[in-house]
């Protein structure tokens, strides 16, 4: 598919997802749509896979199939395969076409048979190695809510259409190009973002930052064995390492239910398989799930200074993700308690790279304690990176990235990137163009200072300062105003008084000639 089809699908889906809204908020309709694209793709996945194994069978098209032995292989065969099974009459265009009759003869009524077909998808996996994979994972979709229409015939209305539009797209599904689709629904989600103020934070990371911590992560790597992000939200940084790198096993934690559905959706949508994803929703910080994994690579753009439990929870005291470094992350602020937590899941080969306020570059107390650990006792901060403010859906303050890793081959030094001023200006926002994004990566790559935009700071410099890591204090971004020639000026300026006196004798003959008072 081409770069101007590509385009063309995000518009076809974006102009679909507007005739939900109605007085949806963004983050309400965008349950919908992305829940009605998920079971289309479901759909024909389920169909290209059924029609394959039918292809030395008598009937040969999945849909028209009624042998319930043939039906029954298929189910097997695709619970093994897919991870769920769908029967002929639960595949998307059937239930499309009987939402768009026009005739007496068939009633046009689909909102029962869809609720069945979503929870028949679930169902379908119960005892199946895919089951935690699919569990609820269509609760968001309430059809019988009053905010798709006042009544039971004006929901079916407008689902009905819906579902009309999307039947119409071909998601080209048999070209084996999975990121086509998924870009597009990467391309959705990002549009709920901008629109759904404080709340995007929540389920997205801007795609220019995803992808500075993807290709911090898979420095020098083709390959990774797995890949983890604690606060995950809808994937997309997750996605977003495979797209640099090869991954075998991805993995995550969400504490948000509804973001945490969304995050199993994109990975199907983006063909991953569910044996190679291990998404979970619990709170990360308290009810961690997967504590005895260890991951080369952790990405992660947590919620800015969100509150937890701290010293509310005598627990914290001896977890050991906690207890080495002196001090707990204060009750108010979680950023450290993130950074401990990925540091301890981080595999001695690994490399973590993750989004924070950049209050947690200078600020003391606990986290100063915390923050002196880190560098001088596990030597584990490799770069500070200072991005634009501004650029992240639902805040405008500036973040910073850390790079974090346990085998560091610059141990000496810590690099400083201040990348605060590369960005143009998208309508209210900043952001980052291809070429600050390479920029940035590439200096954080060669290690190297470069004026007024990195610093390489030797360890004895970082003790100076107190273990204060605000990066001013190492990257020198001012600018000398060019020296003032006084005399000039003064020169300048009686060549105005003259001019003025000049317009100013001009003035007064006009009012003479016109037998009028002068102003002067």
């Amino acid at each position: 598919m081409s770069e101007e089809q590509k385009k063309q699908l995000e518009t076809q889906l974006w102009n679909i997802a507007n005739e939900l809204r109605g007085k949806m908020d963004a983050d309400e309709f965008r349950d919908y749509i992305l829940g009605f694209i998920f079971y289309k793709y479901l759909s024909e996945k389920q169909y290209l896979f059924a029609n394959q194994l039918l292809e030395t069978e008598a009937v040969k098209d999945y849909a028209k199939l009624t042998d319930e032995e043939d039906l029954e292989a298929i189910r097997e065969e695709s619970q093994i395969e897919l991870g769920y099974y769908l029967r002929p009459d639960e595949l998307f265009g059937a239930v499309a076409r009987k939402g768009s009759a026009n005739t007496e003869a068939e009633s046009n009524f689909i909102l029962e048979d869809l609720q069945s077909i979503l929870n028949n998808i679930e169902q379908s996996t119960m005892g199946t190695e895919s089951e935690d994979d699919f569990n609820k994972l269509f609760e968001d979709l309430d059809l019988s809510s009053t905010k798709l229409g006042r009544s039971p015939n004006a929901r079916n209305e407008l689902i009905a259409k819906v579902l009309s539009h999307l039947d119409k797209i071909d998601f080209e599904l048999q070209n084996d190009d999975g990121d086509v689709l998924g870009d597009a629904y990467e391309y959705l989600i990002s549009q709920f973002a901008s629109g759904a103020g404080k709340k995007a934070g929540e389920f997205y990371t801007p795609q220019q930052v995803s992808k500075i911590l993807a290709k911090i992560v898979t420095t020098g790597k083709s390959r990774l064995k797995s890949v983890y992000d604690p606060t995950c939200g809808s994937g997309s940084l997750l996605l977003r390492v495979a797209k640099e790198a090869r991954i075998e096993e991805f993995y995550g934690q969400e504490l948000n239910r509804t973001t945490y559905n969304l995050a199993r959706m994109n990975m199907i949508l983006h063909d991953v398989h569910y044996r190679q994803f291990d998404l979970t929703q619990e709170d990360t910080l308290e009810n961690p799930q997967h504590l005895d994994h260890r991951f080369e690579a952790i990405v992660a753009n947590p919620p800015f200074s969100a509150k937890w439990k701290g010293k509310k929870n005598p627990l914290n005291d001896t977890d050991e993700r906690f207890s080495q470094y002196g001090r707990l992350a204060p009750s108010s602020k979680a950023d450290f308690a993130f950074v401990q937590h990925m540091i301890y899941q981080l595999a001695e080969n690994g490399t973590m790279a993750c989004v924070l306020p950049h209050g947690v570059l200078f600020r003391g107390n606990a986290e100063g304690t915390i923050r002196q650990y880190l560098i001088e006792k596990l030597n584990y901060l490799d770069a500070v990176i200072g991005l634009p403010a501004n650029i992240f859906y639902g805040t405008g303050i500036p973040t910073c990235i850390l790079v974090i890793s346990k085998c560091r081959k610059d141990s000496e030094n810590i690099l400083f990137i201040d990348a605060s001023e590369e960005y143009e200006k998208d309508g209210n926002k900043n952001r980052l163009r291809k070429e600050h994004i390479q920029k940035i990566v590439d200096t954080y790559r060669n290690r190297k200072t470069i004026d007024k935009f990195s610093y390489l700071a030797p360890m004895e410099e970082i003790r100076e300062n107190d273990y204060n890591l605000n990066i001013p204090r190492y990257v020198d971004t001012f600018e000398e105003e060019e020296p003032i020639d006084i005399e000039a000026v003064a020169e300048e300026l009686q060549v105005l008084d003259r001019e003025i006196e000049e317009v100013d004798e001009v003035i007064a003959g006009y009012c003479k000639e016109l037998n009028i008072k002068s102003p002067f």
